[in-house]
Protein backbone atom coordinates (compact mmCIF):
# COMPACT_ATOMS: atom_id res chain seq x y z
CA UNK A 1 0.00 0.00 0.00
CA UNK A 2 1.22 3.50 -0.86
CA UNK A 3 2.74 5.36 2.07
CA UNK A 4 0.82 8.24 3.68
CA UNK A 5 2.58 11.58 3.32
CA UNK A 6 1.92 14.29 5.89
CA UNK A 7 -1.41 13.98 7.75
CA UNK A 8 0.47 13.61 11.04
CA UNK A 9 -2.32 15.12 13.16
CA UNK A 10 -4.97 13.03 11.41
CA UNK A 11 -3.01 9.79 11.86
CA UNK A 12 -2.50 10.44 15.57
CA UNK A 13 -6.18 11.33 15.91
CA UNK A 14 -7.32 8.11 14.24
CA UNK A 15 -4.93 5.93 16.23
CA UNK A 16 -6.23 7.45 19.47
CA UNK A 17 -9.76 6.50 18.43
CA UNK A 18 -8.82 2.89 17.88
CA UNK A 19 -7.09 2.74 21.25
CA UNK A 20 -10.05 4.31 23.07
CA UNK A 21 -11.71 2.34 25.89
CA UNK A 22 -15.23 2.99 24.57
CA UNK A 23 -17.23 2.53 21.40
CA UNK A 24 -16.66 5.36 18.93
CA UNK A 25 -18.78 6.79 16.11
CA UNK A 26 -16.57 8.90 13.83
CA UNK A 27 -17.58 11.06 10.87
CA UNK A 28 -14.83 11.81 8.34
CA UNK A 29 -15.70 14.33 5.67
CA UNK A 30 -14.07 16.61 3.12
CA UNK A 31 -14.31 17.44 -0.53
CA UNK A 32 -13.95 14.92 -3.32
CA UNK A 33 -10.39 13.73 -4.12
CA UNK A 34 -8.95 14.97 -0.82
CA UNK A 35 -7.87 11.47 0.26
CA UNK A 36 -10.40 10.41 2.92
CA UNK A 37 -10.72 6.77 1.89
CA UNK A 38 -6.98 6.42 1.32
CA UNK A 39 -6.24 7.76 4.79
CA UNK A 40 -8.71 5.47 6.55
CA UNK A 41 -7.63 2.36 4.67
CA UNK A 42 -3.97 3.12 5.20
CA UNK A 43 -4.19 3.90 8.93
CA UNK A 44 -6.48 1.01 9.83
CA UNK A 45 -5.46 -1.43 7.07
CA UNK A 46 -5.96 -4.99 8.43
CA UNK A 47 -7.86 -3.73 11.50
CA UNK A 48 -11.06 -3.20 9.49
CA UNK A 49 -13.64 -5.84 10.38
CA UNK A 50 -16.17 -4.82 7.73
CA UNK A 51 -15.96 -2.34 4.86
CA UNK A 52 -18.90 -1.17 2.74
CA UNK A 53 -18.88 1.48 0.01
CA UNK A 54 -22.05 3.07 -1.33
CA UNK A 55 -22.93 2.88 -5.01
CA UNK A 56 -23.54 6.22 -6.72
CA UNK A 57 -27.08 6.88 -8.02
CA UNK A 58 -28.20 3.34 -7.16
CA UNK A 59 -31.60 2.07 -6.07
CA UNK A 60 -32.32 0.62 -2.63
CA UNK A 61 -32.35 -2.84 -4.13
CA UNK A 62 -28.90 -2.38 -5.65
CA UNK A 63 -27.45 -0.94 -2.42
CA UNK A 64 -28.77 -3.91 -0.44
CA UNK A 65 -27.36 -6.30 -3.05
CA UNK A 66 -24.03 -4.51 -2.64
CA UNK A 67 -24.23 -5.06 1.13
CA UNK A 68 -24.98 -8.74 0.65
CA UNK A 69 -21.97 -9.17 -1.62
CA UNK A 70 -19.68 -7.48 0.89
CA UNK A 71 -20.81 -9.34 3.98
CA UNK A 72 -20.78 -12.67 2.12
CA UNK A 73 -17.23 -11.97 0.95
CA UNK A 74 -16.17 -10.92 4.46
CA UNK A 75 -17.73 -13.94 6.20
CA UNK A 76 -17.38 -16.75 3.65
CA UNK A 77 -18.16 -19.39 6.26
CA UNK A 78 -21.75 -18.20 6.57
CA UNK A 79 -24.56 -18.10 4.00
CA UNK A 80 -26.31 -14.73 4.08
CA UNK A 81 -29.72 -14.31 2.53
CA UNK A 82 -30.22 -10.99 0.74
CA UNK A 83 -31.64 -8.47 3.21
CA UNK A 84 -35.02 -6.97 2.34
CA UNK A 85 -34.33 -3.74 4.19
CA UNK A 86 -31.57 -1.94 6.08
CA UNK A 87 -32.79 -3.02 9.50
CA UNK A 88 -32.26 -6.64 8.48
CA UNK A 89 -28.91 -5.80 6.87
CA UNK A 90 -27.58 -4.17 10.04
CA UNK A 91 -28.86 -7.09 12.09
CA UNK A 92 -26.78 -9.38 9.87
CA UNK A 93 -23.79 -7.14 10.43
CA UNK A 94 -24.35 -7.20 14.20
CA UNK A 95 -24.45 -11.00 14.15
CA UNK A 96 -21.18 -11.16 12.24
CA UNK A 97 -19.42 -8.67 14.51
CA UNK A 98 -20.45 -10.46 17.70
CA UNK A 99 -18.45 -13.46 16.56
CA UNK A 100 -15.27 -11.35 16.25
CA UNK A 101 -12.72 -11.02 19.03
CA UNK A 102 -11.28 -7.68 20.16
CA UNK A 103 -11.93 -4.25 18.65
CA UNK A 104 -14.53 -4.27 15.86
CA UNK A 105 -14.02 -1.57 13.23
CA UNK A 106 -16.77 -0.94 10.68
CA UNK A 107 -15.98 1.41 7.80
CA UNK A 108 -18.90 2.69 5.69
CA UNK A 109 -17.65 4.80 2.79
CA UNK A 110 -19.65 7.28 0.67
CA UNK A 111 -22.41 7.23 3.27
CA UNK A 112 -24.62 9.87 1.56
CA UNK A 113 -25.12 7.54 -1.42
CA UNK A 114 -27.07 5.11 0.79
CA UNK A 115 -29.62 7.76 1.76
CA UNK A 116 -31.99 7.32 -1.16
CA UNK A 117 -35.69 8.27 -1.02
CA UNK A 118 -37.62 6.06 1.43
CA UNK A 119 -34.62 3.77 1.88
CA UNK A 120 -34.81 3.80 5.68
CA UNK A 121 -31.02 3.73 5.83
CA UNK A 122 -30.53 6.50 8.40
CA UNK A 123 -33.19 5.03 10.71
CA UNK A 124 -31.52 1.61 10.50
CA UNK A 125 -28.09 3.13 11.15
CA UNK A 126 -29.52 4.93 14.20
CA UNK A 127 -30.95 1.66 15.50
CA UNK A 128 -27.69 -0.22 14.93
CA UNK A 129 -25.71 2.35 16.90
CA UNK A 130 -28.22 3.21 19.64
CA UNK A 131 -29.47 -0.29 20.42
CA UNK A 132 -26.21 -2.23 20.13
CA UNK A 133 -22.88 -0.58 19.24
CA UNK A 134 -23.08 2.34 21.68
CA UNK A 135 -23.86 -0.03 24.55
CA UNK A 136 -20.55 -1.83 24.07
CA UNK A 137 -16.96 -0.67 24.49
CA UNK A 138 -15.35 -2.43 21.54
CA UNK A 139 -16.97 -0.99 18.38
CA UNK A 140 -15.51 1.68 16.10
CA UNK A 141 -18.00 2.86 13.48
CA UNK A 142 -16.31 5.17 10.99
CA UNK A 143 -18.40 6.75 8.25
CA UNK A 144 -17.13 8.85 5.40
CA UNK A 145 -18.54 11.02 2.62
CA UNK A 146 -17.57 13.62 0.03
CA UNK A 147 -20.96 15.35 0.10
CA UNK A 148 -19.84 17.55 2.98
CA UNK A 149 -23.15 19.37 3.37
CA UNK A 150 -24.97 16.04 3.76
CA UNK A 151 -22.43 14.83 6.30
CA UNK A 152 -22.83 18.00 8.36
CA UNK A 153 -26.59 18.49 8.10
CA UNK A 154 -27.91 14.93 8.02
CA UNK A 155 -25.37 13.26 10.29
CA UNK A 156 -23.29 15.54 12.50
CA UNK A 157 -26.16 17.98 13.15
CA UNK A 158 -28.85 15.29 13.08
CA UNK A 159 -31.93 16.21 15.13
CA UNK A 160 -33.34 12.71 15.26
CA UNK A 161 -32.05 9.44 16.68
CA UNK A 162 -28.44 10.29 15.85
CA UNK A 163 -28.54 13.62 17.70
CA UNK A 164 -25.23 14.02 19.57
CA UNK A 165 -24.30 10.40 18.77
CA UNK A 166 -21.19 11.26 16.75
CA UNK A 167 -18.36 10.90 19.27
CA UNK A 168 -15.62 12.37 17.03
CA UNK A 169 -15.45 14.20 13.73
CA UNK A 170 -12.60 14.83 11.31
CA UNK A 171 -12.74 17.24 8.38
CA UNK A 172 -9.92 16.32 6.03
CA UNK A 173 -8.47 19.49 4.54
CA UNK A 174 -6.43 19.80 1.33
CA UNK A 175 -2.65 19.57 1.63
CA UNK A 176 -0.79 22.72 2.55
CA UNK A 177 2.43 23.63 0.72
CA UNK A 178 4.59 21.74 3.22
CA UNK A 179 2.64 18.54 2.56
CA UNK A 180 2.68 19.04 -1.23
CA UNK A 181 6.46 19.43 -1.19
CA UNK A 182 6.78 16.35 1.01
CA UNK A 183 4.46 14.39 -1.29
CA UNK A 184 6.51 15.14 -4.41
CA UNK A 185 9.77 14.32 -2.64
CA UNK A 186 8.33 10.88 -1.80
CA UNK A 187 7.83 10.45 -5.55
CA UNK A 188 11.39 11.66 -6.22
CA UNK A 189 10.10 14.78 -7.96
CA UNK A 190 12.19 17.87 -7.31
CA UNK A 191 10.64 21.29 -7.94
CA UNK A 192 11.70 24.53 -6.32
CA UNK A 193 9.31 26.46 -4.09
CA UNK A 194 8.39 28.98 -6.76
CA UNK A 195 7.27 26.17 -9.08
CA UNK A 196 5.39 24.44 -6.25
CA UNK A 197 3.48 27.66 -5.62
CA UNK A 198 2.65 27.92 -9.33
CA UNK A 199 1.20 24.42 -9.23
CA UNK A 200 -0.73 25.15 -6.05
CA UNK A 201 -2.26 28.27 -7.60
CA UNK A 202 -3.68 26.11 -10.40
CA UNK A 203 -4.73 22.90 -8.63
CA UNK A 204 -4.80 23.71 -4.91
CA UNK A 205 -3.83 21.10 -2.34
CA UNK A 206 -5.88 18.15 -3.57
CA UNK A 207 -3.63 15.04 -3.28
CA UNK A 208 -5.36 13.26 -6.17
CA UNK A 209 -4.37 16.10 -8.48
CA UNK A 210 -0.79 16.19 -7.20
CA UNK A 211 -0.49 12.51 -7.98
CA UNK A 212 -0.66 13.53 -11.65
CA UNK A 213 2.52 15.64 -11.43
CA UNK A 214 5.17 14.03 -13.62
CA UNK A 215 8.83 13.72 -12.86
CA UNK A 216 11.15 15.63 -15.20
CA UNK A 217 8.57 18.26 -16.17
CA UNK A 218 8.50 21.85 -14.97
CA UNK A 219 5.47 23.28 -13.17
CA UNK A 220 4.38 24.97 -16.41
CA UNK A 221 4.70 21.74 -18.39
CA UNK A 222 2.78 19.80 -15.75
CA UNK A 223 -0.04 22.35 -15.77
CA UNK A 224 -0.12 22.15 -19.56
CA UNK A 225 -0.30 18.36 -19.43
CA UNK A 226 -2.92 18.09 -16.67
CA UNK A 227 -5.18 20.96 -17.69
CA UNK A 228 -4.86 21.58 -21.42
CA UNK A 229 -4.04 18.25 -23.06
CA UNK A 230 -6.81 16.04 -24.41
CA UNK A 231 -6.15 13.29 -21.85
CA UNK A 232 -5.40 15.63 -18.95
CA UNK A 233 -7.16 14.71 -15.71
CA UNK A 234 -8.28 18.29 -15.07
CA UNK A 235 -9.49 19.01 -18.58
CA UNK A 236 -13.01 17.77 -17.71
CA UNK A 237 -12.88 17.54 -13.93
CA UNK A 238 -14.89 20.71 -13.25
CA UNK A 239 -18.38 19.52 -14.15
CA UNK A 240 -17.73 16.00 -12.88
CA UNK A 241 -16.72 17.47 -9.52
CA UNK A 242 -19.88 19.50 -8.96
CA UNK A 243 -22.15 16.85 -10.48
CA UNK A 244 -20.87 14.25 -8.03
CA UNK A 245 -21.42 16.43 -4.97
CA UNK A 246 -24.62 18.39 -5.46
CA UNK A 247 -28.15 17.72 -6.63
CA UNK A 248 -29.23 20.40 -9.09
CA UNK A 249 -25.52 21.07 -9.52
CA UNK A 250 -26.18 23.64 -12.28
CA UNK A 251 -27.34 26.11 -9.61
CA UNK A 252 -24.07 25.72 -7.74
CA UNK A 253 -22.01 26.21 -10.88
CA UNK A 254 -23.91 29.41 -11.70
CA UNK A 255 -22.94 30.79 -8.27
CA UNK A 256 -19.31 29.73 -8.64
CA UNK A 257 -19.10 31.34 -12.09
CA UNK A 258 -20.48 34.59 -10.71
CA UNK A 259 -17.95 34.62 -7.86
CA UNK A 260 -15.10 33.92 -10.30
CA UNK A 261 -15.74 37.34 -11.89
CA UNK A 262 -15.16 39.28 -8.66
CA UNK A 263 -11.91 38.51 -6.86
CA UNK A 264 -12.85 40.29 -3.62
CA UNK A 265 -16.20 38.50 -3.43
CA UNK A 266 -19.88 39.33 -3.67
CA UNK A 267 -22.66 39.89 -1.17
CA UNK A 268 -25.62 37.54 -1.14
CA UNK A 269 -27.78 40.27 -2.71
CA UNK A 270 -25.27 40.73 -5.53
CA UNK A 271 -25.07 36.97 -6.12
CA UNK A 272 -28.84 36.72 -6.48
CA UNK A 273 -28.90 39.76 -8.78
CA UNK A 274 -26.11 38.51 -11.06
CA UNK A 275 -27.21 34.86 -11.22
CA UNK A 276 -30.96 35.64 -11.34
CA UNK A 277 -31.49 32.80 -8.86
CA UNK A 278 -34.51 33.02 -6.52
CA UNK A 279 -33.93 35.12 -3.42
CA UNK A 280 -35.01 32.36 -1.07
CA UNK A 281 -34.11 29.18 0.74
CA UNK A 282 -32.68 27.33 -2.26
CA UNK A 283 -30.02 30.01 -2.84
CA UNK A 284 -29.18 30.14 0.86
CA UNK A 285 -28.83 26.35 0.93
CA UNK A 286 -26.56 26.38 -2.13
CA UNK A 287 -24.28 29.00 -0.57
CA UNK A 288 -24.15 27.09 2.71
CA UNK A 289 -23.31 23.82 0.95
CA UNK A 290 -20.62 25.40 -1.22
CA UNK A 291 -19.10 26.92 1.91
CA UNK A 292 -19.27 23.65 3.88
CA UNK A 293 -17.58 21.86 0.97
CA UNK A 294 -14.70 24.36 0.87
CA UNK A 295 -15.42 25.86 -2.56
CA UNK A 296 -16.29 29.30 -1.28
CA UNK A 297 -15.72 31.20 1.94
CA UNK A 298 -17.87 33.72 3.75
CA UNK A 299 -15.90 36.52 5.36
CA UNK A 300 -16.66 39.71 7.22
CA UNK A 301 -14.75 42.86 6.24
CA UNK A 302 -13.07 44.64 9.16
CA UNK A 303 -15.54 46.59 11.28
CA UNK A 304 -18.60 45.31 9.38
CA UNK A 305 -21.70 43.50 10.64
CA UNK A 306 -22.85 40.00 9.72
CA UNK A 307 -25.29 41.33 7.12
CA UNK A 308 -22.30 42.79 5.26
CA UNK A 309 -20.65 39.40 4.76
CA UNK A 310 -19.08 38.67 1.38
CA UNK A 311 -18.74 35.34 -0.41
CA UNK A 312 -15.51 34.56 -2.24
CA UNK A 313 -14.44 31.68 -4.50
CA UNK A 314 -11.48 29.97 -2.84
CA UNK A 315 -11.26 26.64 -4.67
CA UNK A 316 -8.06 27.01 -6.69
CA UNK A 317 -8.93 24.53 -9.43
CA UNK A 318 -12.45 25.93 -9.98
CA UNK A 319 -11.07 29.44 -10.35
CA UNK A 320 -8.28 28.29 -12.67
CA UNK A 321 -10.72 26.27 -14.79
CA UNK A 322 -13.10 29.18 -15.26
CA UNK A 323 -10.28 31.62 -16.04
CA UNK A 324 -8.21 29.53 -18.41
CA UNK A 325 -9.36 25.97 -19.19
CA UNK A 326 -13.01 26.63 -19.99
CA UNK A 327 -13.56 27.32 -23.70
CA UNK A 328 -9.85 26.90 -24.48
CA UNK A 329 -9.12 24.83 -27.58
CA UNK A 330 -7.07 21.71 -26.90
CA UNK A 331 -3.72 21.70 -28.66
CA UNK A 332 -0.71 19.42 -28.64
CA UNK A 333 0.98 21.57 -26.03
CA UNK A 334 2.06 25.04 -25.05
CA UNK A 335 -1.36 26.43 -24.12
CA UNK A 336 -0.26 27.45 -20.65
CA UNK A 337 3.19 28.60 -21.71
CA UNK A 338 1.56 30.98 -24.22
CA UNK A 339 -0.65 32.49 -21.50
CA UNK A 340 2.13 33.19 -18.99
CA UNK A 341 3.16 36.83 -18.72
CA UNK A 342 -0.07 38.17 -20.21
CA UNK A 343 -2.20 40.75 -18.35
CA UNK A 344 -4.78 38.03 -17.71
CA UNK A 345 -2.11 35.82 -16.14
CA UNK A 346 -0.77 38.62 -13.96
CA UNK A 347 -4.24 39.48 -12.63
CA UNK A 348 -5.00 35.83 -11.88
CA UNK A 349 -1.61 35.06 -10.30
CA UNK A 350 -1.90 38.01 -7.93
CA UNK A 351 -5.30 36.81 -6.75
CA UNK A 352 -4.23 33.15 -6.51
CA UNK A 353 -1.11 34.00 -4.51
CA UNK A 354 -3.23 36.06 -2.14
CA UNK A 355 -5.50 33.03 -1.63
CA UNK A 356 -2.48 30.81 -0.93
CA UNK A 357 -1.32 33.25 1.73
CA UNK A 358 -4.78 33.36 3.33
CA UNK A 359 -4.95 29.55 3.35
CA UNK A 360 -1.56 29.47 5.09
CA UNK A 361 -2.50 31.86 7.86
CA UNK A 362 -1.04 29.54 10.58
CA UNK A 363 2.33 29.81 8.82
CA UNK A 364 2.08 33.61 8.68
CA UNK A 365 1.22 33.79 12.39
CA UNK A 366 4.13 31.47 13.14
CA UNK A 367 6.51 33.77 11.26
CA UNK A 368 5.13 36.78 13.12
CA UNK A 369 5.63 34.96 16.42
CA UNK A 370 1.96 35.22 17.37
CA UNK A 371 0.77 31.61 17.11
CA UNK A 372 -0.37 31.73 20.74
CA UNK A 373 -1.98 35.18 20.54
CA UNK A 374 -5.75 35.49 20.04
CA UNK A 375 -6.44 37.17 16.70
CA UNK A 376 -9.39 38.14 14.54
CA UNK A 377 -8.78 38.00 10.80
CA UNK A 378 -10.54 40.01 8.10
CA UNK A 379 -10.02 42.21 5.05
CA UNK A 380 -10.79 45.92 4.79
CA UNK A 381 -11.92 48.43 2.22
CA UNK A 382 -12.29 52.17 2.63
CA UNK A 383 -15.85 53.47 2.92
CA UNK A 384 -14.88 56.38 0.70
CA UNK A 385 -13.21 54.22 -1.96
CA UNK A 386 -9.92 56.02 -1.50
CA UNK A 387 -7.34 55.12 -4.17
CA UNK A 388 -5.47 52.02 -3.01
CA UNK A 389 -7.27 51.97 0.35
CA UNK A 390 -8.00 48.24 0.29
CA UNK A 391 -6.25 45.67 2.45
CA UNK A 392 -5.90 41.95 1.67
CA UNK A 393 -5.49 40.76 5.26
CA UNK A 394 -5.99 42.45 8.61
CA UNK A 395 -4.77 40.54 11.67
CA UNK A 396 -6.28 42.20 14.72
CA UNK A 397 -4.30 41.01 17.73
CA UNK A 398 -5.29 41.00 21.39
CA UNK A 399 -1.79 42.20 22.32
CA UNK A 400 -2.51 45.70 21.01
CA UNK A 401 -1.19 45.40 17.45
CA UNK A 402 -2.87 45.19 14.05
CA UNK A 403 -0.90 43.66 11.17
CA UNK A 404 -1.86 45.02 7.76
CA UNK A 405 -0.64 42.41 5.26
CA UNK A 406 0.17 42.90 1.59
CA UNK A 407 0.87 40.03 -0.82
CA UNK A 408 2.79 40.29 -4.09
CA UNK A 409 3.58 37.51 -6.57
CA UNK A 410 6.59 38.15 -8.81
CA UNK A 411 9.38 36.24 -10.51
CA UNK A 412 12.05 38.48 -8.94
CA UNK A 413 12.50 40.30 -5.62
CA UNK A 414 9.71 42.88 -5.46
CA UNK A 415 10.75 46.47 -6.15
CA UNK A 416 8.79 49.08 -4.18
CA UNK A 417 8.65 52.24 -6.28
CA UNK A 418 7.68 55.66 -4.94
CA UNK A 419 4.11 55.37 -6.24
CA UNK A 420 3.48 52.07 -4.44
CA UNK A 421 5.15 53.35 -1.25
CA UNK A 422 2.77 56.33 -1.21
CA UNK A 423 -0.17 53.99 -1.83
CA UNK A 424 0.81 51.88 1.20
CA UNK A 425 1.25 54.94 3.38
CA UNK A 426 -2.15 56.12 2.23
CA UNK A 427 -3.70 52.78 3.18
CA UNK A 428 -2.32 52.98 6.69
CA UNK A 429 -3.46 56.56 7.13
CA UNK A 430 -6.98 55.96 5.81
CA UNK A 431 -7.31 52.72 7.82
CA UNK A 432 -6.33 54.48 11.07
CA UNK A 433 -8.65 57.39 10.40
CA UNK A 434 -11.74 55.37 9.37
CA UNK A 435 -11.41 52.67 12.04
CA UNK A 436 -10.33 55.05 14.81
CA UNK A 437 -8.11 52.28 16.10
CA UNK A 438 -5.83 52.98 19.05
CA UNK A 439 -3.71 49.94 18.33
CA UNK A 440 -0.27 50.09 16.73
CA UNK A 441 -0.53 49.32 13.00
CA UNK A 442 2.30 47.21 11.54
CA UNK A 443 2.70 46.86 7.78
CA UNK A 444 3.67 43.30 6.80
CA UNK A 445 4.81 42.29 3.30
CA UNK A 446 4.78 38.73 1.95
CA UNK A 447 6.24 38.28 -1.53
CA UNK A 448 7.73 35.37 -3.44
CA UNK A 449 11.38 36.47 -3.27
CA UNK A 450 11.31 39.27 -0.72
CA UNK A 451 11.51 43.04 -1.13
CA UNK A 452 14.38 44.96 -2.73
CA UNK A 453 15.97 47.20 -0.12
CA UNK A 454 15.81 50.75 -1.44
CA UNK A 455 14.88 54.26 -0.28
CA UNK A 456 11.18 53.47 -0.69
CA UNK A 457 11.10 50.18 1.21
CA UNK A 458 13.50 50.77 4.11
CA UNK A 459 11.51 51.68 7.20
CA UNK A 460 8.16 51.11 5.47
CA UNK A 461 7.59 47.53 6.67
CA UNK A 462 7.64 46.24 10.23
CA UNK A 463 8.10 42.75 8.81
CA UNK A 464 9.02 41.46 5.35
CA UNK A 465 8.79 37.77 4.42
CA UNK A 466 9.22 35.66 1.31
CA UNK A 467 7.48 32.47 0.20
CA UNK A 468 9.74 30.28 2.35
CA UNK A 469 7.55 30.88 5.41
CA UNK A 470 4.52 29.41 3.62
CA UNK A 471 6.24 26.00 3.58
CA UNK A 472 6.39 25.78 7.37
CA UNK A 473 4.88 22.66 8.92
CA UNK A 474 2.36 24.65 11.02
CA UNK A 475 -1.33 23.76 10.85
Amino acid sequence: MEKIVGREYEIAFMNSIYESDRSEFIAVYGRRRVGKTFLIRNVYNNKISFHLTGVANASLRMQLANFNLQISKTDEAHLYNPAENWLTAFEQLRGYLEKQQGRKLVFIDELPWFDTVRSGFISALEHFWNSWASMRDDVVLIVCGSATSWMVNKLINNNGGLHNRITRRLKLEPFNLYECELYLKEKNIELNKYQLIQLYMAIGGIPYYWNEVQRGLSAQQNIDEMCFSEKGLLQNEFYNLYRSLFKNYQQYIVIVKALATKSKGLSRIDIVRITKLPNGGSSTKALEELEASGFIRRYLPFGKKKKDSLFQLVDFYSHFYLKFINNTKIREGGNWLNIIDTPKFRAWSGYAYEQICLYHLPQIKQALGISGVYTEVSSWRSKKSEPGAQIDLVIDRRDGIINICEFKFSINPFNVNSKYAKELQNKIGVFKYETSTRKAVHLTMLTTYGVVKNANSIGLFQSDYNMEILFDKSR
